[in-house]
C-alpha cells in the first residue's frame, strides 16, 4: 500500500510523490523515511512547496547525495514531505498544499518548514524523515510536535540537489521519534566518527528568560533530568545586547541571501506567493544593500562569543522555542510576533553554524516542548551521544 493510502495526516505531497527501494542491507535497512519536497531526485521534479516553482523548473538531472547516501545505507524512500512555500516560515502553513497535522496537538500548527517531515515521524507514518533547517525548520516543528530533532553543523552535510533558501544558514536536518534511531540517521549522514566527553553543561539564563515564563517553568524538569546525567550546569549569558539584536542581524543577512538566491526567479515568473509568503517575499526584496556589511561583522563578532562560550567541548541547554505550537490560522498580527521571538532564540545557531539538537522532554497545556542541546561546531556527534543517553534513562 502506498503512503498516500496511509496518509491521514496530509504529511506527504500528492504533485511530486514517488518511491525509491533502499539497498537490501546496510545499517538502515528495513526503514523507512520521508523526504522534505526540497531535495532533488533524478527525473522528477522537485516542489519547494511552489506550485510556480515546479511548473518552471525542468526535472532534476541528479539525486542529491543525502538520498542516495540513505539509500545505500538500506533506508526505503516512501514519499517526498510538504515544506511551507519556498521553505520560508516556521509554522508549516502551506498556502497551496494545506496544512500537515500535528499529531500531537491538532488544533495548532505542526512548525515549518520542515512540516511534513514532523507530521510524518510523529505520527508513525515513518520511522525518520529528512527537513532543512535554515532559521528553526528542524528544531521548531520537532519542539511543535514532539520529537528529537537534529540541525548538523553547518556545511557537515552536503546540499548539493537541495533547493537553497539562504546559504550561509541552510543544513539539512532530520527527525526520529528516538534518540537510538537519530543516531544511526546521524551516523550514516555525518559519517561515523567517535564522538568527544562532554566538557561544561552550560545553561543560557538570557535564552530561558527569553521564553514565556511558564515554558520556562514548564522545562525545569528537563533541564534537571539532563543534569542529573551529567552535572550540574553553569548559568551563562549568551548576549550582552540581547537577544533581539541578534536576531535583527539574522533577519539582514537571510534576507540579502533569499534575494540573491531567488530574486531573479521572483522578477521573471511573478510567481503568485500564498497569504503568507508574499508579504515576506516583498520585504526581503526591500533589504538595503547599505545594512548587509554591519550585519555580517556582528555576525563575526557573535560566532566569536559563541565559540568561546563553548570551548572545551561544552555544551549548552537553551529552550527550543520559548512557546508551544501556536493555533491554527493565527492572523499575522498575531503570528509575526510568535515568528519573531521565536528566531531570537533559534538564530544563535545560525549565526554561529553550531548543532543543535531538540530532545522532547517536555509539554505544556498538554502539548509538547522542546529542550536544546547546542554545541560547538563539529561537535554533532557529542549531542547525538548525549541525546542516547538521556533517551535511555
Amino acid at each position: 500500500m502506498s503512503i498516500l493510502e496511509r496518509d491521514t495526516l496530509g504529511a506527504f505531497c500528492r504533485h511530486t510523490h514517488l518511491e525509491l527501494a533502499g539497498a537490501p542491507d546496510g545499517p538502515l535497512a528495513g526503514l523507512t523515511f520521508g523526504l522534505k519536497d526540497i531535495f532533488d531526485v533524478a527525473g522528477h521534479g522537485t516542489g519547494f512547496g511552489s506550485p510556480d516553482w515546479l511548473r518552471t523548473h525542468e526535472p532534476a538531472e541528479r539525486t542529491a547525495s543525502v538520498v542516495t547516501r540513505l539509500l545505500a545505507a538500506g533506508a526505503t524512500l516512501v514519499g517526498r514531505t510538504h515544506t511551507e512555500e519556498m521553505a520560508f516560515s516556521l509554522t508549516g502553513e502551506n498556502g497551496h498544499y494545506g496544512t500537515p497535522v500535528n499529531p500531537a496537538a491538532p488544533l495548532r500548527v505542526p512548525g515549518g518548514s520542515s512540516s511534513g517531515s514532523a507530521s510524518a515521524v510523529a505520527g508513525g507514518l515513518v520511522d525518520f524523515a529528512i527537513g532543512s533547517d535554515t532559521g528553526g525548520s528542524v528544531r521548531a516543528p520537532a519542539s511543535f510536535c514532539g520529537i528529537y530533532g537534529m540541525r548538523p553543523t553547518h556545511g557537515r552535510i552536503s546540499l548539493d540537489g537541495v533547493c537553497p533558501l539562504a546559504p550561509s544558514f541552510d543544513t539539512c536536518g532530520w527527525f526520529a521519534r528516538d534518540a537510538d534511531l537519530l543516531a544511526r540517521v546521524g551516523a550514516v549522514l555525518l559519517g561515523d566518527q567517535p564522538a568527544p566527553s562532554i566538557g561544561r553543561l552550560l545553561i543560557a539564563t538570557d535564552a530561558f528568560a527569553h521564553a514565556l515564563p511558564e515554558a520556562a517553568d514548564a522545562l525545569a524538569p528537563a533541564v534537571a533530568r539532563v543534569e542529573a546525567a551529567f552535572g550540574a550546569a553553569e548559568p551563562v549569558v549568551l548576549s550582552e545586547e540581547g537577544l533581539r539584536g541578534w536576531f535583527e542581524v539574522f533577519r539582514t543577512l537571510q534576507a540579502a541571501e533569499i534575494w540573491e538566491a531567488h530574486g531573479e526567479w521572483v522578477r521573471t515568473e511573478q510567481p503568485r506567493f500564498g497569504p503568507r509568503i508574499a508579504p515576506r517575499f516583498e520585504a526581503v526584496a526591500a533589504t538595503d544593500p547599505a545594512s548587509v556589511p554591519p550585519a555580517a561583522a556582528a555576525r563575526e563578532a557573535i560566532r566569536a562569543r559563541l565559540d568561546a562560550l563553548l570551548t572545551g567541548d561544552a555544551v549548552l541547554l537553551m529552550p527550543t522555542m520559548p512557546d508551544i505550537a501556536p493555533l491554527l490560522n493565527e492572523p499575522p498580527e498575531t503570528a509575526v510576533p510568535v515568528r519573531e521571538r521565536a528566531l531570537a532564540l533559534l538564530c544563535a545557531a545560525g549565526l554561529g553554524g553550531l548543532p543543535q539538537l531538540s530532545l522532547p522532554f517536555a509539554s505544556l497545556r498538554g502539548c509538547p516542548l522542546g529542550l536544546s542541546l547546542v554545541a560547538a561546531r563539529g561537535n554533532d556527534e557529542l549531542l547525538l551521544r548525549m541525546a542516547e543517553r538521556l533517551g535511555r534513562g
